[in-house]
């Protein structure tokens, strides 16, 4: 940013590649003086965003910001979701699950926020500096024992939680906090889906709530690729039943609350031309090799080697995964796209697609695949409303 000569605006600056780090640490404790100033006369404007939980760590003593750093990197290696990486962060933090709050009473709090957890729940985004913490210390400890980390935890940490009261930090009155949200996912594919009719396409949002194993997301992908395009391409046949039967087995296992399924099958009946299909969320994955990578271009490159498994019929399909912030885990890419020919595109180059999944390196993959041709380049878009995904279907 650049500032005025003598501007009152003070930048700081930290996180690096989404993590906490010493830059972020001085940030939280100079926001953590500044709302114990406040009066009731004040007014604190909080802008919120995805990377929140990063940008704003103040670890409860003991606890060190390397300690807190490791258990965070542990829980997302084993898989586990944003909810709970952040009911951690929460319980071990002075500004997180209404700290923020607590702190700049009796001032009048005002938070906008941009949303980049599914479903939009104000207590999760960035882990909620504003809103009261509804979790406790057992549900910690459930979460701990689900990734098998409650033996390996520090000390200090075991310290935190065994003195922390299992009641909501914030204030008894949360009267003193507007929480507001001003951008999400469901906005994002709206604009998305918008901008897809225009370009003559027949769209339909599937769900903004895209979560799970990656794999499985990929699986289902693929398959509403085929089951789709049999109704495009031959209306009257439609997929075959085991196949219908296994897309909405897929989308089960998924738990997708807001999923559109059926609806999305309907339109495809009776359309003549190209169609996009669009969800959003944010998918998970198991990391087991040490390759360099993020789980829109993992999710991307699984997709592309399912969607060539089997034949698709005279359809041409092509699936794209991109992080709305520009950045796909720690690269310069956004994400990906692929069609069916990848495997055996990448195979006639030499490129094993098994073997860079097997090793999450899928960022790799596409560098040298068809020299990076593949790859999504947006740049930092400076927002975060999760992922987009795409598939676009067109009749030969």
């Amino acid at each position: 940013m650049l500032l005025k000569p003598h501007s009152r605006v003070q930048v700081f600056e930290g996180a690096e590649n989404n993590l906490p780090d010493r830059d972020a640490l001085r940030a939280a404790l100079a926001i953590r003086q500044l709302a114990e100033g406040l009066t009731a006369d004040d007014l604190l404007l909080v802008l919120i965003s995805g990377g929140g939980s990063a940008l704003l760590p103040a670890p409860i003593p003991p606890v060190t910001l390397e300690e807190k750093q490791t258990l965070t990197k542990l829980l997302a290696a084993r898989g586990a979701t944003i909810q709970e990486l952040n009911t951690i962060r929460k319980a071990l933090s002075q500004l997180k699950g209404g700290g923020l709050a607590q702190t700049a009473y009796p001032a009048q709090v005002v938070s906008l926020i941009l949303s980049d957890v599914v479903g939009d729940p104000v207590e999760v985004i960035a882990s909620g500096p504003t809103v009261a913490s509804i979790h406790s210390v057992q549900d910690c400890l459930h979460i701990l024992n689900r990734y098998g980390l409650r033996a390996a935890l520090p000390r200090s940490v075991k310290t935190v939680l065994a003195r922390a009261d299992s009641d909501p930090h914030g204030p008894h009155t949360c009267g003193h906090v507007l929480n507001v949200i001003i951008g999400s996912n469901a906005l994002a594919l709206a604009e998305a889906q918008k901008q897809a009719e225009a370009l003559g396409y027949r769209a339909v949002v599937l769900s903004t709530a895209m979560q799970g194993d990656v794999k499985s997301v990929a699986q289902f992908y693929a398959l509403l690729a085929r089951v789709a395009g049999t109704r495009l391409t031959m209306p009257g046949a439609g997929a075959s039943v085991e196949e219908d039967e296994h897309l909405y087995e897929l989308a089960a296992e998924l738990q997708l609350p807001d999923l559109q399924l059926k609806e999305a099958l309907e339109a495809m009946v009776g359309t003549r031309g190209p169609v996009c299909l669009l969800a959003g969320g944010e998918p998970t994955v198991q990391l087991q090799g040490s390759g360099k990578g993020g789980r829109n271009q993992e999710l991307a490159l699984r997709v592309g080697a399912e969607l060539g498994r089997w034949p698709l019929g005279p359809i041409d399909v092509l699936f794209l995964s991109g992080g709305t912030d520009g950045q796909d885990g720690p690269t310069e890419a956004a994400g990906a796209w692929v069609r069916p020919e990848l495997t055996s595109q990448a195979a006639a180059q030499g490129l094993d697609v098994a073997s860079f999944l097997a090793h999450n390196d899928s960022h790799t993959f596409f560098c040298r695949f068809q020299g990076g041709a593949h790859l999504l380049h947006t740049g930092l878009t400076g927002t975060n409303v999760m992922d987009a995904h795409l598939l676009f279907l067109q009749p030969r």
